[in-house]
């Protein structure tokens, strides 16, 4: 029985350029590069920064990704490359690197959903997902309540999403209120340390008798957090007592709604992904209530949490065990791409002349 091809993923959704190499499931090496100190002095990420960034990082991350793994280009038997959501001109470097690399290797191209990257992730470190899991997704820009049976080759059922702010939205949003560094999660993780959730009664959004059991909403949660502070607009602002009240609010909502799920939908295993899956309370919480429900917790190492080449390449390893269809060649990036599938392989609409 011959082995799987050696799949190289390559991310640039957003500030961070990274390369993978995995074959059958596992993670043979990967290399990040981040533009991120570059977009701390403007509080966000700037989409012309990012772009410009990928376009240095792109040729020595993949280099690099190579090394580790002690492999050499010619080893590579198959590209997947991120082709929507994200930031459109970061979207578009690295899938034109993927598809120089993919045409002068002929070798076949995957696009690949950024989400179902993240879901991916956490095969790299405990293997095959269990067919059915629920997967909470939480990160920057998305939050979601997924049931996920095989992640290449079936649907994915959306049961419920954010309705406004994502949870990291909200973290980075808040934490500049706060006066806490960019980005936002980490800070405020870091300031909760030393502070009381107690301390302040933040809302729990949506979670009344009457609410959406599985969908989200952070943006009053954002919006009392920035009136509290206001309130101490003459006085010192006790930061770290709320950045564990924000904290404890989001860790309760988001835990809460993904072991109600597993619940409702008869479903043993729970998959936390995604940047804000970092968050230690996040885990922690999760743990802990998993634990109670009898519920099998599955998150991946930090390092596998925010944007990585790794995720992509697990995502385009699937594809191919699977005998999914490549990519066309004229396929092109979806910036707003829903999460329907794992493949995403959008083509690019070409304007006729009248």
């Amino acid at each position: 029985m011959t082995a799987s091809p050696i799949v190289l993923g390559i991310e640039s959704s957003c500030d961070e350029t990274g390369a993978g190499l995995v074959r059958d499931g596992r993670l043979l090496g990967h290399a990040i590069a981040s533009s991120m100190d570059e977009h701390v002095r403007y509080g966000g990420v700037v989409p012309e920064i990012a772009a410009r960034a990928h376009v240095h990082a792109l040729t020595p991350v993949v280099r690099r990704a190579l090394d580790t793994a002690g492999l050499r280009l010619g080893d590579i038997g198959a590209v997947a490359v991120t082709t929507g959501p994200g930031l459109s001109g970061a979207l578009q470097v690295g899938l034109a690197g993927a598809k120089s690399l993919a045409y002068a290797l002929d070798v076949p191209l995957y696009g690949v959903h950024h989400l179902a990257g993240h879901v991916a992730a956490d095969t790299l470190e405990h293997g095959p997902l269990p067919d059915p899991c629920v997967v909470l997704i939480v990160s920057g820009g998305h939050t979601s309540l997924l049931l996920v049976r095989d992640l290449a080759r079936d649907p994915i059922a959306h049961l419920g999403d954010t309705l406004d702010d994502a949870a990291g939205e909200c973290f980075d949003k808040v934490a500049r209120v706060f006066g806490l560094p960019y980005p936002g999660g980490p800070a405020v993780d870091r300031a909760a340390r030393d502070g009381s959730a107690r301390a302040v009664a933040f809302p729990r959004p949506l979670t009344g008798p009457g609410d959406d059991p599985y969908a989200f909403s952070f943006s009053g949660l954002k919006t009392a957090a920035a009136r509290w502070a206001e309130g101490h607009a003459d006085g010192e602002l006790p930061v770290a007592d709320g950045a564990a009240a924000l904290q404890e609010a989001i860790a309760d909502v988001l835990t809460r709604k993904a072991v109600a799920a597993c619940a409702a939908h008869g479903v043993d295993t729970l998959v936390v992904v995604g940047g804000v899956a970092a968050n230690s309370l996040v885990r922690a919480l999760a743990e802990e209530r998993c634990r109670a429900a009898g519920i099998t917790l599955r998150v991946p190492p930090l390092g596998l949490c925010t944007d990585n080449g790794a995720m992509i390449a697990a995502v385009g390893d699937l594809l191919v065990r699977a005998g999914a269809e490549p990519a066309p060649l004229d396929v092109s990036i979806d910036p707003s791409a829903p999460l329907e599938s794992a493949a995403l392989h959008p083509t690019a609409r070409i304007a006729r002349a009248a």
